[in-house]
């Protein structure tokens, strides 16, 4: 299995590190990861993260298994994936300088590697919060949530909930409904593109 792959490295100066969903891979993301940062006048590493389980399908990957949930492989999955992050070279690029980005499973990771870890900025697109997630830190990384309004997998309400438990919590968080289902359009990628450029590149 590839556990990762990396684009740009070389002379990078921030970084986009990528969660790919349930049954993708670490390739899924890439072409998304590449339109979010080319033409940014700061240079960005990209890195897409494989989940370690096989998809029960035998394609594509899982973090966890869905259908039936098992939540409480949950805790032991945030330490693997937060021990891989960290084997990430950070001399060049910090975490300061660092965006995080997950889409749907992965976005619920991100929700949970974001409690862990101060990112520049963290990205949960048609995401959930796991049972008994809380923001319990007042030094969370900014969240930035989005959800297509006609969601079929996972309905928009699961963005909702979790915009909520920041919102309760004093977070800076900020809560985008694009027109779309489970799936990363147009739309959305013009929206995750003024958020960059506006909040993260100087």
């Amino acid at each position: 299995m590839t556990e990762l792959l990396l684009l740009n490295s070389e002379s990078a100066t921030n970084r986009l590190v990528l969660l790919h969903g349930w049954g993708a891979d670490a390739s899924d993301l890439l072409p998304f990861g590449k339109l979010l940062t080319e033409r940014l006048k700061e240079r960005f590493e990209i890195v897409s993260f494989s989940a370690p389980q096989t998809h029960p399908s035998g394609h594509g990957r899982q973090w966890y298994p869905l259908y039936p949930h098992e939540w409480e492989q949950v805790p032991k999955a945030v330490l693997d994936l937060e021990r891989r992050l960290n084997n990430l070279s950070f001399e060049q690029i910090p975490l300061k300088k660092t965006l995080l980005l997950g889409f749907s499973q992965g976005g619920a990771m991100a929700l949970e590697l974001a409690k862990r870890k101060k990112f520049e900025g963290v990205f949960a697109l048609s995401s959930y919060p796991h049972p008994g997630w809380e923001s319990l830190t007042d030094n969370i990384s900014p969240i930035f949530l989005c959800h297509g309004k006609f969601d079929e997998v996972v309905p928009k309400e699961a963005s909702q909930k979790s915009f909520d438990i920041l919102s309760k919590n004093g977070n800076k968080s900020d809560l985008y409904f694009f027109e779309g289902g489970h799936e990363i359009n147009s739309d959305l990628i013009s929206h995750l593109r003024e958020i960059i450029k506006q909040n993260f590149i100087d």
